[in-house]
């Protein structure tokens, strides 16, 4: 038993221990799980996995809260990303039909958890997975959904575990808080974090240049674009030819070359390892191949493609559920892994990076549009991963929050301390100096805005 099935089956064995307290673990049972819904308006369409949403309706963030016997409580956030969970479950379901399934599947997750006892909180959510999971399946007609689905479902309900299991715990430090089983693939504080901006298919070459002129030099863009096969390969070929001949030429100080890196996210577009190597040959002969830095989840997660004659470094994303399939992933030749705590669960992406450690592939965080409080989550998780091949002593974190919210403000006033040095980026990077680590970056800090909602309910 592998990957997905391992983890829907309960097979993944919870960290044995965590980081020295001065006391033991404290086993604690959930009494009340509660959420709230809030629809925050974007800027525009959204262009990825060769589709185009308008997001009219805005999109679907929720925070959910668990209550101990012992009376503390924990708060998590998250976003719902439908499409990148499962992209063939949301065209089948349009709209908000979609979204409220998810949506189901959390307060389902939420009301299982009451009655449950933990120790960590990896383990609450092995008990809770397999049945959502199921759930999921039922609710969407779908007896083959992504693993993806249900564990983005748990997001909020998973870092709420997480905050009341500090708090049960008297822990206030991010170091105490990763188990001791993960603390090796944890083990910076990098006083840096490259910030990554997303540029989807409809963003103009002008506005990518303008990024470029406003000090980001590591730009996350998204190929595999609408239509046929052959029809994305032409698109994307243009596209990366004048991504070339506009940014050639820059330079910064923060990678080994000297020059800009290319991060590529085709979101699994690909069929044929063929098609993608003709995508190669023509960067290739524009003189872009050695600046191609990551691809991301080129192939479907279903298409068990060996990449390791492929000249440029893959890394894997959403196929990544659980420590088996990243083994399975990295044995294929994938050389990189892209960590998502705030679309995946925290829990599952430190045995990832566990997993990753031991083959000695590198890993960064990738975003899912999340909100400002979930940027702080993978702001500190990049900051605690070794180096990335080519880059400085900087974690890798992408945000692009900034740049598809029509609110985002508003959302940066519900953090801690929206004021914080490290909240904004500044000439593409965030200053994780000063004392960011002692202050784990606010991430174990109470979200006044939503202790207030939770209170009243």
């Amino acid at each position: 038993m592998c990957g997905a099935a391992a983890l829907a089956a309960g097979a993944l064995a919870p960290p044995a221990a965590l980081a020295a307290t001065a006391k033991p673990l404290k086993r604690i049972t959930v009494a009340k799980g509660a959420s709230i819904l809030e629809l925050w308006p974007m800027k525009g369409a959204f262009g990825f996995k060769g589709v185009v949403q308008k997001r009219d309706i805005g999109s679907w963030h929720l925070a959910s809260c668990l209550t101990s016997t012992s009376g503390k409580h924990g708060i998590g956030i998250a976003n719902q990303g439908c499409v990148w969970s499962d992209v063939s479950a949301a065209l089948a379901n349009p709209g908000c039909a979609i979204e409220a399934m998810m949506y189901s599947m959390t307060r389902h997750a939420l009301t299982m958890a009451e009655g449950k006892s933990f120790t960590t909180p990896p383990e609450l959510i092995d008990q809770l997975f397999p049945e959502l999971w199921e759930y999921g399946r039922y609710i969407t007609h779908k007896k083959d959904l992504r693993a993806t689905f249900a564990l983005n479902a748990l997001v909020s309900v998973d870092f709420a575990a997480w905050i009341l299991f500090a708090r049960e715990n008297g822990i206030e430090n991010i170091d105490d808080l990763v188990p001791t089983e993960f603390k090796a693939a944890l083990p910076s504080h990098h006083s840096k974090a490259v910030a990554i901006p997303l540029v989807s298919y409809s963003v103009p070459i002008k506005d990518v240049v303008k990024l470029v002129d406003d000090g980001y030099f590591f730009m996350k863009i998204k190929i595999g674009q609408g239509g046929t096969q052959e029809e994305m390969l032409a698109k994307d070929m243009k596209r990366l030819s004048e991504i070339h001949a506009a940014l050639k030429d820059r330079r910064t100080p923060h990678t080994v070359s000297g020059k800009l890196p290319y991060y590529f996210d085709a979101n699994g577009r690909y069929e044929r390892k063929e098609t993608l190597l003709r995508l190669l040959d023509h960067a290739d002969k524009i003189g872009a191949l050695d600046q191609i830095a990551i691809i991301e989840e080129p192939f479907d997660e279903m298409n068990k493609i060996d990449v390791s004659d492929i000249p440029v470094r893959l890394a894997s994303d959403e196929a990544a559920h659980t420590p088996e399939d990243a083994k399975e992933r990295i044995a294929m030749g994938y050389r990189a892994m892209a960590l998502k705590p705030i679309a995946k669960t925290f829990s599952v992406s430190m045995r990832v990076a566990e997993v990753a450690r031991q083959a000695k592939v590198p890993c960064f965080c990738a975003d899912l549009t999340v909100s400002p409080a979930n940027v702080e989550w993978n702001k500190i998780v990049a900051g605690m991963l070794p180096m990335f091949p080519g880059i400085g002593a900087m974690g890798l974190v992408e945000s692009n929050g900034h740049q598809n919210y029509a609110k985002w403000d508003e959302m940066c006033s519900r953090l801690p301390d929206p004021s914080a040095p490290w909240i904004a980026q500044h000439d593409g990077v965030y200053d994780l100096g000063g004392d960011y680590w002692k202050k784990s970056g606010n991430v174990l800090e109470p979200l006044p805005w939503y202790e207030e909602r939770f209170a009243k309910s």
